[in-house]
């Protein structure tokens, strides 16, 4: 594993921001990786990123050394008959792996098709699209403990799964860069069910006229939906939705419905999630910027996603960030906490 030198990361980062890693690393095996931890000074914590998706430095230089977890390759691990395990290394692209499970006539991931970002972050966001989060189908995540040098497997249940959540995320677990995900299992099926209460894939079949919709249909309506509403990275840069959707206590939901009566609500488990979007569209700053000569912005079509217009750096974002939150608190009472890590 060879380290680099003073390493730009504006391309490894979908908000394109610029920053420089001291030293910055591709992991592209496992022995690679448990090399390194062999040799490595126990007291320096790197910083462990995928396709940087999710991701927004705020500082212009990174002094952890950063690793990027890149290993390639899916494959079959088992086929019981309608219940197939499926294999994906951490560095494949997340939207190519479900295509390819597609491929193999495999449902359960068709509803977050287009995501953006590798395989390996999936699990530690517990990424959910469309009325389906991948702790569904999530077997098992196989990792490197970079404390020990050791191996670790994650069952479905010691990840702790919850609303864009996981064990891997919390530094107070001792797991945020502690443990690199390395591959993670799914357990999917030959068996299709359709979800198609959530938001507006049924509508968007039956404009194309499909009926009886196969898996791979479902993709291609989720695909065309994400592509008229989330703008791409490759020509604006933006990591997707900035804010989680805020969940509260039925009473708080109900005294916000009274003075809010417009006020989009969905009930749950875990309480009543309102609609971030919703709620930032409320306060003003749908296509505003930080201020008029920023390159920092909310998108004109969707309040949930900060921008970047060119030449933004990741401090302004970050600023923009938290007057969108302080406009929504003021407005409503109720915080909002950001999707993306924020170095």
């Amino acid at each position: 594993m060879h380290f680099l030198r003073n390493f730009p990361l504006r391309a490894f980062n979908t908000f394109g921001v610029q920053a420089t890693a001291q030293r910055f690393a591709t992991v592209s095996s496992e022995h690679d990786l448990l090399s390194w931890c062999a040799s490595r000074d126990r007291d320096e914590t790197p910083l462990l990123i995928g396709g940087g998706s999710n991701l927004l430095f705020t500082r212009d230089v990174v002094e952890a050394p950063v690793l990027q977890i890149a290993p390639r390759g899916a494959r079959v691990v088992f086929d019981e008959g309608d219940t197939v395990l499926v294999e994906a290394m951490a560095g494949e692209p997340w939207h190519a792996f479900v295509l390819w499970t597609l491929a193999q006539g495999l449902s359960g991931l068709e509803n977050l098709s287009l995501i953006p970002g590798f395989v390996g972050a999936a699990p530690v966001q517990n990424i959910g699209a469309y009325g389906v989060e991948i702790s569904e189908s999530c077997d098992s995540v196989a990792t490197v403990d970079l404390a020990t040098g050791n191996t670790r497997e994650f069952s479905n249940t010691e990840c702790a799964f919850g609303y864009r959540d996981s064990v891997f995320k919390h530094a107070e677990a001792a797991a945020r860069d502690r443990y690199a995900i390395m591959r993670v299992r799914f357990r999917l099926s030959r068996k299709f069910t359709p979800r198609l209460d959530y938001g507006d894939i049924k509508a968007r079949l039956e404009r194309s006229n499909v009926t009886q919709p196969s898996a791979s249909d479902v993709s291609r309506a989720v695909i065309a939906i994400r592509q008229s509403k989330l703008p791409d990275p490759a020509v604006i840069g933006n990591a997707g939705s900035f804010f989680k959707n805020p969940v509260v206590e039925a009473s708080v939901a109900n005294d916000l419905k009274a003075r809010f009566p417009a006020m989009p609500q969905y009930a749950g488990k875990a309480g009543v999630k309102l609609a971030a979007g919703w709620l930032i569209e409320q306060t003003g700053w749908k296509g505003r910027r930080l201020h008029p000569f920023s390159e920092a912005g909310v998108h004109t079509q969707h309040a949930l996603v900060l921008v970047n217009h060119g030449a933004a750096t990741g401090a302004e974002i970050w600023e923009l960030a938290e007057a969108v939150r302080a406009d929504v608190q003021e407005m409503f009472g109720v915080a909002l906490d950001a999707e993306p890590r924020v170095v």
